[in-house]
């Protein structure tokens, strides 16, 4: 793991996008994983206002929530919408389908479309509880594009973009620990005070299920942004 201190989500931006860049002009990246969430907005900014020329380059998501479509304003097809799909030229871009008539079969039907795109480039954040993609806390690290029961902590800290806490969907499409593991390179952001036992746990604790993140000990190409309230439990 290469973990990079700054001082705050600004710097992170700037840091992410001269990693994401240089990939970018190497043309390293054929196939990007993204996530959705107030975490990467800095990042995707910056790659908005750049304008790269992605039109060689297919998208993948790392999770959706079960019930809503496409076009509802708290999808997170939407969201990647307006932060990014409707400014760069992507040559394709693929999310769960949240209101798939038969669940099991679209997270098949996801998990064949990563297999058949590996993704080269990873953006991933992370939950106060250690969570990667919709991944909770006891989660198999074999598990494969699956879907999710949120847990009451995901569901509180995801109110906040809905107008009230019952109308968070209970249950998530999300990219299983197997999947996301499978990236080439993996990118993880995370900023705040709120955060810092979740990032101690991932880059300094055991290996456990209990902190799905935790897994990432295990990649051979990751690196991790973090400002320096997230990082002030690390030793």
């Amino acid at each position: 793991m290469n973990t990079i201190i700054v001082k705050n989500k600004e710097e992170a931006a700037e840091k992410a996008f001269e990693i994401v860049n240089a990939r970018l002009e190497a043309g390293e990246i054929s196939t990007f994983g993204f996530a959705t969430g107030s975490t990467p907005e800095g990042l995707y900014a910056k790659m908005r206002e750049a304008k790269p020329d992605v039109s060689n380059i297919v998208t993948v998501n790392l999770d959706e929530y079960v019930g809503l479509a496409a076009d509802d304003p708290q999808s997170y097809n939407y969201f990647m919408e307006q932060k990014l799909f409707n400014v760069l030229n992507f040559k394709e871009t693929n999310l769960p389908n949240g209101i798939a008539s038969d669940l099991d079969a679209e997270c098949e039907r996801y998990e064949k479309v990563l297999e058949a795109n590996p993704v080269d480039l990873q953006i991933l954040g992370i939950g106060t509880n250690g969570h990667i993609g919709f991944n909770e806390p006891g989660t198999s690290f074999d598990s494969k594009t699956h879907v999710v029961e949120l847990t009451p902590a995901t569901i509180e800290a995801n109110k906040r973009f809905f107008e009230k806490a019952e109308d968070v969907p209970t249950h998530a499409i999300s990219m299983g620990i197997s999947s996301i593991m499978a990236a080439k390179e993996i990118l993880l952001l995370a900023f705040g005070e709120a955060k810092a036992d979740a990032v101690r746990d991932m880059i300094q604790g055991p290996i456990t299920e209990a902190c799905p993140a935790s897994v990432l000990q295990n990649h051979p190409n990751v690196t991790i942004i973090v400002d320096e309230e997230a990082a002030s439990k690390l030793k």
